[in-house]
């Protein structure tokens, strides 16, 4: 199939913690799209992003951006007030997606089954713990699980946790403390209005972290997952459902934990990735090619979709 020749420009880099990532992502579109035949711009965003993009004049910005502000609604919000056409969500999919207590907000209405979770301040976990161990502490709008913390009984966190030990609460003013859900990491890539297969991250140890999912060795995947027949259409179709009710864009992916000992009834959408990662060690383009898609067919279905709604 013959695709018209366009000027792209990828916008990656930015000054989130995922900046590094966000580079690596960005250089591998940037590549698939050149060897595609498109022109390409790479940008790696500043504070003058806007003044660059302006000069730049793409047909489509292929957004690369991992974390904020690429990921959290302002950078779609300028690129809506400048008229441009980019690929992955929109403002307000972004703004809601980022943040997980929204995100149970809009899906667990819908029958979605998400761990009940509290909003505490940091402050507040040095004089007791805000629910019963075995717990999970995360920042309520970080990717990639940055600054994610397992909270267990008797570990080196203290009880309750002590102000010096390292974890999130140093670094975030409030956190989401969620149960601790045993079992396995499985998470669904999204396409368009398809959900590609189901993949099993196994982390070497410890659970998976930014260093796991970034890290070569660290992590094993198994895809497809070796689950139950039952279990691998429960978390399609949660993808995609969570896809659609959300108003994603291109792709998304959506992790989730599941206690194999419960069924499905103990599989748990944690949370719904806007921008996934497009490194060589990512996980849409691994479910892409069990598929049957390159790479680089999935970097131009990314940008099909995006001038599609461009013409709707």
């Amino acid at each position: 199939m013959t695709h018209a020749t366009l000027h792209v420009a990828v916008l990656m880099g930015g000054w989130s913690s995922e900046r590094d990532v966000s580079l690596t992502s960005g250089n591998g579109v940037a590549d698939a799209l050149e060897g595609l035949g498109h022109r390409v711009t790479r940008i790696d965003m500043d504070r003058d992003v806007a003044l660059k993009l302006a000069q730049t004049r793409p047909d489509v910005v292929f957004n690369a951006l991992h974390g904020t502000p690429g990921e959290d609604g302002t950078v779609q919000g300028m690129m809506d007030l400048m008229g441009l056409t980019y690929t992955h969500s929109g403002l307000s999919t972004s703004v809601i997606a980022i943040d997980k207590e929204l995100t149970k907000q809009q899906l667990v209405p819908h029958g979605i089954r998400m761990p009940q979770g509290t909003i505490v301040s940091s402050e507040s976990l040095y004089a007791g713990d805000p629910i019963p161990r075995p717990y999970v502490l995360k920042p309520v709008n970080e990717g990639s699980s940055v600054g994610v913390a397992i909270v267990k009984e008797r570990d080196n966190h203290g009880t309750p946790i002590h102000r010096d030990a390292h974890g999130p609460w140093q670094i975030f003013d409030t956190l989401l403390a969620e149960p601790f859900i045993r079992g396995r990491e499985l998470t669904v890539a999204v396409l368009g209005d398809r959900a590609l297969c189901v993949t099993e991250l196994v982390p070497t140890s410890g659970f998976y972290d930014y260093e796991a999912k970034y890290t070569d060795g660290l992590t094993t995947h198994i895809c497809p997952a070796d689950v139950p027949a039952d279990i691998a259409e429960a978390c399609m179709t949660m993808a995609l459902d969570a896809h659609r009710l959300l108003g994603c864009k291109g792709t998304s992916r959506s992790d989730f934990r599941w206690d194999d000992e419960q069924g499905e009834a103990g599989l748990y959408l944690l949370e719904v990735n806007t921008q996934p990662g497009m490194t060589p060690l990512s996980l849409v383009p691994e479910q892409a090619r069990q598929v049957g898609m390159s790479y680089a067919d999935l970097v131009q279905a990314i940008i099909d979709e995006a001038m599609a709604e461009k013409q709707s």
